[in-house]
């Protein structure tokens, strides 16, 4: 049975797509066979996979409005062990459908249409890894039902924690009311421009804020992690030997060993 761990931080440019892909990417990597499943309309995490939108029959969308079977919509990458359930641009009215579809049935649940939808090929995966859109909506809090834990990520940056307590709250709501089990997996450090003393009294910042929580890699900010989902790439694939490389690597063997795997 698949672990899945959902990115959320419904702040943009925190570097969320860009872990999903390459944490998806690095626990391929590391032998374990991963889903990504892209969440968000615009589609970054499906193109930065080198996924062609034009050739898609069959998207997230489709999976969770019910038109089309889970497993049908999986594309599997050329990278190691590693698939992909796609977005388009359809899944931007998804919300719009599941209420309408919860107004004309009282027994439909628009929350759970995620969950329903994995439920079906969790036992053929090792870990599900959703990317999240940039904000709380009916995309994320279907994910976070979904879920077994919740990765945060947090930029190095000014006003870093700004939002997590709303958050925080949104997770605690989905515990008390839809997914009880659902823990956080933990808090990524990301975009660190370790040549500025702000970047570090970021860290030293959300260390003191999360504790144990926060895991031991940090991501850099590098211009190679920029290049990469231009050529279709995960950072792994780009550039072996980035930094970056090491730290994604380092952040799937921290997920691995929080599960005692």
């Amino acid at each position: 049975m698949a672990k899945i761990i959902s990115l959320v931080n419904q702040k943009g440019g925190v570097g969320k797509t860009t872990t999903s892909i390459n944490l998806a990417a690095s626990l391929g990597k590391l032998g374990k066979k991963t889903l990504l499943i892209d969440l968000d309309s615009q589609g970054n995490a499906s193109t930065g996979l080198g996924v062609n939108k034009g050739a898609i029959k069959y998207s997230i969308y489709e999976v969770m409005t019910n038109r089309c079977e889970t497993k049908d919509a999986i594309i599997k990458t050329k990278f190691t062990k590693l698939s992909i359930l796609p977005a388009t641009i359809n899944l931007a009215g998804l919300d719009t459908e599941l209420m309408q579809m919860e107004y004309n049935d009282p027994e439909f649940k628009k929350n759970q249409q995620l969950k329903n939808a994995l439920s079906t090929v969790a036992d053929d995966f090792d870990y599900i890894i959703l990317d999240c859109p940039p904000s709380l909506g009916i995309h994320t809090i279907n994910a976070l039902v979904a879920s077994n834990s919740v990765l945060i990520p947090v930029q190095c940056e000014f006003f870093a924690l700004e939002g997590v307590a709303q958050l925080l709250n949104t997770i605690i709501m989905t515990q008390t009311k839809l997914n009880s089990e659902l823990t956080i997996e933990g808090v990524l450090l990301t975009l660190l421009d370790s040549r500025t003393n702000l970047g570090l009294e970021v860290v030293e910042q959300v260390r003191k804020f999360f504790g144990e929580k926060v895991f031991n890699t940090i991501i850099p900010r590098l211009i190679r992690l920029v290049e990469a989902p231009s050529h279709g790439k995960p950072i792994c694939e780009y550039d072996p030997t980035c930094r970056a490389t090491e730290a994604y690597l380092n952040l799937a063997k921290e997920v691995i060993d929080r599960d005692g795997n």
